[in-house]
């Protein structure tokens, strides 16, 4: 594991639960890390791990250990890229990576080059794809109870405030989001202070990508992004640290609403939303529409023509979710408890096991990983021209013959 962070270390309890993994190495940076890591070890009545650590580039002696199966990436975004090439550049055939794939449009086509060429695969750990409400939606559309899909929604609607402007030792949103100690501001918010794109876009498009069939059988073709105005992070700075604090003269470059519409090859549409430096509750704002109805994730709401009451009548989503429960959460849901992200990170890691124990390709692959997360600097593009750019075809044209596997049953 490279990154034992709050997030690594997540990945790494979930993994010390199972019989058939043996966490043989961990590195990072933050001694205070490691430690809390090895007491997981400790907890969980494991063998200590091989440490490495002293430098950004310890990592790379980690990949030289011999007879490695996997490696996890759990660091800030922009050491993805050498992260995982350098991985399956030393013989490693199953990456696992949190978003995102890289920082530049170039980022995502280097990693998709080493991958095909070294037979490796590359899988995003996008936990909001096995999202218990999103799985069941899959299995109706897959069943066609929304009919034919029009178009889709979804986003990354999150206040980050308190921790993208935090020191991990003070204030009252800090401890309520991170740990005293940490803080992701240490790595997150220059992103904000640079950038003006949709910075975190995998998981609104990570589950409604696999409803339409993107990269096998459908892909992006153009993506069009507009920004708002940047206020949110200023006024959070001069409402608790006052206008004469250092921060308050930062000019932050990301918009408070990122705005991103996508055309695909067989005619839907999808809009996503980034918008984390103003007030608000936790939403991905999904919306998945069809000829016969829809679905809103945002008020758990649902609409069939035809089903639902008549006078265009709102109906409450969970019984409908009860009903189409998908497979695999009616057959590992016991496992799930206390896996983290509502049972969410359980299913991610499962899928990325059980492909490396059975030699098989990953449910999701380098090119929904470089689809996904290349939002980001085509949103930047995007935003800065002005104008709409065409979305690259990782796949090289594969797309048109490639199949849908993705949690067929219960099946990963």
């Amino acid at each position: 594991m490279i990154g034992v962070g709050l997030r690594g270390q997540n990945h790494l309890s979930n993994l010390l639960r199972r019989k058939d993994v043996n966490i043989t190495a961990i590195c990072d940076i933050d001694d205070n890390m490691l430690q809390r890591s090895l007491d997981i070890f400790k907890k969980a009545g494991k063998a200590e791990p091989k440490i490495f650590k002293g430098d950004p580039f310890a990592w790379k002696k980690l990949l030289e250990m011999k007879e490695l199966d996997a490696v996890i990436i759990s660091t800030p975004w922009e050491w993805h890229t050498q992260m995982i090439v350098g991985s399956v550049e030393a013989g490693i055939k199953y990456v696992g990576t949190e978003v995102m794939l890289g920082i530049t449009l170039e980022d995502h086509w280097e990693v998709v080059r080493a991958a095909e060429k070294h037979k490796a695969q590359v899988m995003m750990l996008e936990n909001v794809c096995y999202r218990r409400d999103v799985m069941a939606v899959l299995n109706m559309v897959r069943q066609g109870i929304f009919g034919e899909i029009i178009h889709l929604q979804g986003g990354y609607q999150h206040d980050l405030r308190g921790i993208k402007l935090n020191d991990g030792t003070s204030n009252k949103e800090g401890v309520e989001f991170g740990e005293k100690g940490y803080s992701e501001a240490k790595w997150r918010t220059n992103h904000s202070v640079h950038r003006n794109g949709d910075l975190y876009p995998t998981h609104g498009i990570g589950p409604v990508a696999q409803m339409i069939n993107i990269n096998r059988g459908n892909r992006f073709i153009s993506l069009s992004s507009f920004s708002t105005k940047a206020r949110g992070l200023h006024n959070y700075i001069v409402d608790h640290g006052g206008a004469q604090h250092p921060n308050a003269k930062v000019e932050f470059k990301l918009g408070d609403v990122v705005t991103t519409m996508i055309n695909c090859a067989n005619g839907e549409t999808i809009l996503l939303q980034h918008d984390t430096n103003l007030p608000r509750p936790y939403s991905l704002g999904f919306r998945v529409q069809g000829t016969k109805g829809l679905w809103m994730d945002l008020n758990d709401s649902i609409y069939l023509e035809g089903t639902s009451p008549k006078g265009h009548t709102w109906e409450s989503a969970d019984p409908y979710l009860a009903k189409f429960d998908h497979p695999l959460w009616a057959r590992w849901s016991k496992e799930t408890e206390g896996a983290g992200h509502g049972g969410m990170d359980f299913f991610v890691l499962h899928a990325f096991v059980e492909a490396i124990k059975r030699k098989t390709a990953t449910p999701l692959d380098v090119y929904d990983a470089a689809a996904w997360s290349a939002i980001t600097p085509l949103s930047e593009t995007s935003i800065e021209r002005g104008n709409t750019v065409e979305f690259p075809d990782f796949t090289s044209g594969q797309w048109m013959y490639r199949k849908n596997d993705f949690a067929v049953n219960d099946q990963f």
